[in-house]
């Protein structure tokens, strides 16, 4: 059983706070401390006692989908009041939503009206849980006044036992448990701001009926200490579990066959709705000497009179049996792949009636082969690709090197070292950042400013600067801002943003209706006025004046994070298309579209995808692939191939090389010269050509 994640600290008081109080806020500014001191009444039904560790304007939001982004959450909590930076935690490999994010507001009552009003709404499906952000791992750890509740009623959500437990103080956290599909598993954690609040809860409520069904409630324990315990615990038990007796024992017989190790205190054979036994069954002794001297002498010996070999253990829980069951698969896991390491090849764009007995002749001729496999669909059909294993690596190395691009048939094989998915997936999104890094360093090098988009997301931080108002001001930045990550990580401080004077630019305010100009890289043009219809474009994306480009927005300071801006929800680019502006390559758009846009084509999004059958897939990403290779290579004529062979590659590892115009480009290309060297091959040895 898991605890909550991490951050499971949201300090309150229970006394109540007097009518006035002072609200402070500390800030740096050149390296000096600043206060901001705000007069007004406190919270009414939550304090800030004066140690608090943790950030005043900083929550932790837990338990969300892992489909929520930063614009999701910005446009939620900014209702609240002014967001300054919003942070979903990623994976660091497949930059998957890890389920909690982080919002920090300018202001603490801005902060605190978000936990009041918005703890436990549902946003994607599941209701988020919303708590102050504790920024000491140890406090988070430490698990004082942090109680457990089982046997919990399906119908019992986060809400129901916020309100049952809130009766006995001051809640920090509560939480429970659920599956994938956000059904209860019947369990529950409390986290109380005091030890005594959770001691009193537990008197009072262990025991009780909760939907007509009586709860367990006690102390929390760290999984740590749970497994020691269970540990502990099978060296000292007087259960015992029988098993593999068939229908040849009763509860009298059984009793009998164990008694001579002790005294029992119960024996039981389960049966099933006719009374007859199902083969198994549990003796429980009075003395644990007696329990392991049964188990000793009688486990995987010969029932007298049968066969039938009897297996006799200590009693588990179905947790422990659970966890021993994942233990050994992952071990035999590991095994299968060590053993395979090296020997095992994936073949693909194999012909449709090439089945197990024609892929290993293909393949025989480097080695022994240990086994050849066609993979097929439930009607039998090829899809296209299988495995080849051989004896030892040097035979593998050779089948790679000489099979890789040989024409089978009518096409050209393509054989690797088979992987397993998820490190395929892990090793193309590593490729997939360090290509974009190596960019963004060359365009830095060079002078050349980077695409730098509205929304992209596995990014370390969001700032999030205040809108203008209607009379075109600047809004008020913060003195300081502080972007909460995952335990371990810097908290980075960044100082006012400097912006140029607005009344050195005509401004229009976004109530008339117009959104902000774009640039050609999906980036807004703030303060700038829009070009009149039939104007002519001046100087492309970036307007030349005096030698010196301008800015869409005001420089930064020195010493700012060189990072894209989170601006809140990102806004569709303009349909009309100035007719000089070159079509957009893929990856040219932001991340922040949701899609994958191609000129004269609906923008293909992920929901899209998700809602297509898999047949309905390939067809759409084809329709936008294809014309892509086409632009690439107007004068060829093997478009149409290249684009089947682009389609062998996985759904998701298309869509990404569709956001990378250097990495989709490379693959093309490759994909172009495997084709040309089989089809040059194949003329040299009159061997059947592809069709046209």
């Amino acid at each position: 059983m898991a605890q909550v994640p991490p951050p499971m600290t949201q300090v309150v008081t229970s006394a109540p706070p007097p009518t006035a109080a002072a609200t402070v806020v500390a800030g740096a500014v050149a390296g000096q401390p600043q206060a901001v001191i705000q007069q007004g009444p406190p919270p009414t039904n939550i304090g800030y006692p004066p140690n608090a560790t943790y950030s005043m304007a900083s929550l932790y939001i837990g338990d969300l989908h892992p489909d929520v982004s930063e614009a999701m959450l910005f446009e939620k909590f900014s209702m609240a009041g002014p967001v300054l930076s919003i942070r979903v935690c990623r994976d660091n490999t497949s930059r998957l939503s890890l389920g909690y994010a982080y919002v920090n507001f300018q202001q603490p009552a801005d902060a605190e009206r978000a936990l009041d009003t918005m703890n436990f709404e549902v946003i994607h499906g599941r209701p988020m849980r919303i708590m102050w952000s504790q920024r000491d791992p140890a406090a988070r750890r430490a698990g004082n006044g942090n109680i457990f509740i089982k046997n919990l009623d399906r119908v019992i959500d986060n809400k129901s036992v916020y309100d049952t437990f809130s009766l006995f103080g001051n809640i920090l956290s509560c939480k429970v448990a659920t599956d994938d599909e956000g059904n209860s598993k019947g369990y529950g954690f409390v986290h109380f701001e005091t030890e005594h609040s959770a001691q009193t809860a537990i008197e009072k409520v262990n025991g009780m009926l909760l939907s007509d069904k009586k709860v367990y409630v006690g102390k929390f324990q760290p999984r740590a200490q749970r497994m020691k315990e269970l540990g502990e615990s099978g060296l000292k038990y007087t259960n015992v579990f029988v098993k593999n007796f068939g229908e040849h024992l009763d509860q009298e017989k059984l009793s009998a066959m164990f008694s001579k190790f002790g005294e029992i205190t119960s024996a039981v054979v389960m049966t099933d709705a006719q009374g007859k036994p199902k083969g198994f069954g549990f003796v429980a002794f009075a003395d644990q000497d007696a329990a392991g001297q049964a188990v000793e002498k009688l486990n995987d010996s010969i029932l007298e009179g049968t066969d039938c070999k009897l297996s006799v253990c200590r009693a588990q829980k179905k947790s422990e049996r659970s966890a021993e069951l994942k233990r050994k698969y992952e071990a035999l896991k590991q095994e299968r792949v060590q053993r395979y390491q090296g020997v095992n090849l994936y073949v693909k764009n194999i012909e449709e009636d090439l089945n197990d007995d024609g892929l290993r002749d293909h393949f025989s001729s480097f080695g022994t082969i240990t086994s050849a496999k066609v993979m097929v669909d439930e009607n039998g059909r090829s899809k296209g690709f299988g495995f080849v294993c051989f004896e030892k690596p040097e035979e593998a190395t050779a089948a790679v090197t000489d099979m890789n691009s040989k024409m089978i048939g009518a096409k050209p094989l393509y054989v690797a070292l088979a992987q397993r998915k998820e490190d395929r997936r892990a090793q193309l999104a590593s490729q997939y950042m360090q290509r974009l890094a190596t960019l963004r360093m060359g365009q830095q090098a060079s002078g050349v400013p980077a695409m730098t988009q509205l929304y992209q997301p596995g990014q370390q931080g969001y700032f999030v600067p205040n809108p203008m108002n209607a009379q075109g001001r600047p809004g008020f930045q913060p003195q300081s801002a502080q972007i909460r990550g995952p335990p371990g990580q810097r908290v980075f401080q960044n100082q006012m943003f400097m912006q140029y004077p607005f009344n050195q630019r005509q401004v229009y305010p976004q109530q008339q209706g117009r959104p902000p100009m774009r640039t050609n890289d999906g980036r807004p043009q703030y303060g700038m006025a829009p070009r009149p219809a039939g104007a002519p474009r001046v100087g492309g994306p970036g307007v030349q004046m005096g030698g010196a480009p301008i800015r869409q927005q005001g420089p930064a300071p020195r010493g700012a994070p060189q990072k894209p801006f989170y601006q809140g929800p990102p806004r569709q680019q303009q349909p009309q298309q100035h007719s000089q502006q070159p079509a957009q390559q893929p990856g040219q758009q932001g991340q922040g579209q949701s899609g994958i846009v191609i000129h004269g084509q609906e923008t293909l999004t992920s929901h899209m995808l998700a809602q297509a059958a898999p047949q309905e897939q390939k067809q759409l990403l084809g329709e936008r692939i294809y014309a892509l290779i086409e632009k690439m290579f107007p004068n060829h004529k093997e478009a149409g191939k290249i684009t089947g062979m682009m389609l062998e590659i996985d759904n998701a590892e298309l869509i990404m090389m569709l956001q990378d115009a250097e990495l989709f480009r490379s693959k093309v290309e490759e994909a172009f010269g495997v084709l040309t060297n089989a089809q040059s091959a194949a003329a040299s040895t009159s061997a059947p050509t592809a069709k046209n």
